[in-house]
């Protein structure tokens, strides 16, 4: 429990009241629930003290200091009961009355926390670290598969290691690549979407405006409306019946439309159709201000939207548009219908080598679960950089239609940004940032 109320009393000195921040702070300061927390950390320890030695052990030859650790933390816990039947007697007065609320005592207690979290450190590196070290080291001297879902885990990943990369590379490849090439199909996508009819527009520009956004419509809606898996299927064998239709050979087509190949058209078409409602969704976050003022500074529609709303909109929908690099690292996995060799298509080919799946599969979600971390925490630091809000959770981009916040402000001309040319067009130099 409890053992000092620092935070209560202005007249600890200032070390005492927690000052300091960051790890020096934690570190240097006294808690309100030292012995609460380090009682936890204790039995931690003693249940590790428990556990059997690997052969990889370093206490194991030295079993009277284990016993004189594990006793340390029975005698650290039978201190913290003693101190919580003390806090319950003198539950009013235990800060000023309690000789384990002074500050020699609380000194004494923090540094007696940190030999208890030192102490199941040694613990946990005995136990854990080194009894994984051990049964690594024997799985990969292991003729067969061993028993046991562990060992077994470390053979198939150890033996199968150059097909688990292979499918790892070819993941993040599709992943990537397929992001890239939809954002830029987006973009193009969502100048369609968003045209509107202008009074100086001719019949021929009306007429393909209307074409465009009912095209852009369309599109998003079978595209979302669908399967990716599905649409896998029939880009490919689509594909490999068209160039059947030409005349080529099995053999021919296979070096033209391969299967990685089907799967970045897949990928991007069905990124392509997300992205462009995310896009949409922060152009139209963008305030109307914005475009009534730039066109009243004599800018065309085409021009107001490519100079002053695109780029604030392209902002709006960063967060989201990162997160669809970290949804295609894990929908690639419906292309191993089709036979691309990502990481899904190289865990059941192991699976199928061992009969093993269950060990397969578990470290086939804990690739999964690294890459989609690994692509968060880059995604973050780049929104970060770009001023834009953080990613935040991993979610679906089929769930994001439209981009909170308003990037327009008031309808001031002098906040839309121009650039050199329609600044001296205007004989003034529009003065504010945004």
């Amino acid at each position: 429990m409890s053992s000092n109320h620092e935070g209560s009393d202005p007249s600890l000195p200032a070390q005492s009241r927690g000052d300091r921040h960051g790890f020096a702070g934690f570190v240097l300061n006294d808690h309100r629930y030292v012995f609460l927390g380090t009682s936890v950390i204790a039995l931690v320890g003693m249940w590790l003290s428990m556990q059997p030695r690997s052969d990889m052990s370093f206490l194991a030859q030295s079993y009277a200091v284990e016993v004189v650790l594990y006793y340390a933390l029975v005698l650290f816990l039978a201190v913290a009961a003693v101190a919580l039947v003390n806090k319950l007697v003198k539950w009013r007065d235990y800060a000023t009355t309690s000789p384990l609320a002074r500050p020699a005592a609380r000194r004494a207690e923090r540094i007696a926390s940190y030999v208890v979290a030192a102490i199941t450190c040694v613990l946990f590196v005995d136990r854990a670290v080194m009894g994984f070290a051990s049964v690594v080291g024997a799985a990969i001297a292991s003729d067969s598969t061993p028993q046991g879902f562990l060992p077994g885990a470390v053979y198939m990943v150890f033996e199968g290691r150059d097909i688990f990369v292979q499918g790892i590379l070819t993941t993040i490849e599709l992943a990537l690549f397929g992001t890239i090439i939809a954002f830029f199909l987006a973009i193009l996508l969502v100048f369609l979407r968003i045209q509107q009819i202008d009074r100086p527009d001719n019949d021929a520009v009306r007429f393909f405006k209307v074409l465009g956004v009912g095209f852009a419509r369309v599109y998003s809606a079978v595209v979302r409306g669908t399967p990716m898996m599905v649409q896998s299927l029939l880009i490919y064998f689509a594909g490999f019946a068209a160039l059947r239709g030409t005349g080529m050979s099995a053999s021919q087509i296979g070096a033209i439309w391969s299967t990685f190949v089907a799967g970045l058209v897949t990928i991007s078409l069905n990124s392509t159709a997300y992205m462009m409602e995310v896009l949409r969704g922060g152009i139209e976050a963008v305030d109307d201000g914005q475009t009534e003022a730039a066109r009243s500074l004599g800018l065309s529609q085409w021009q107001a939207m490519t100079k002053v709303v695109f780029p604030q909109g392209i902002k709006n929908a960063i967060p989201a548009l990162s997160n669809e690099l970290v949804i295609n690292i894990k929908d690639s996995s419906v292309l191993s219908v089709i036979g691309v060799f990502d990481l899904m298509f190289a865990t059941t080919t192991v699976a199928g080598i061992y009969y093993r799946q269950l060990e397969v599969y578990a470290v086939a979600t804990l690739c999964y679960l690294i890459l989609t971390m690994v692509a968060s925490k880059l995604l973050s630091m780049l929104a970060l950089r770009l001023d834009a809000s953080d990613p935040g959770p991993v979610l679906s981009t089929s769930d994001v239609t439209s981009t909170a916040g308003t990037a327009g402000g008031k309808a001031d001309p002098r906040k839309v940004k121009l650039d050199e040319h329609h600044k001296g067009a205007h004989g003034k130099k529009p003065s504010s940032k945004r």
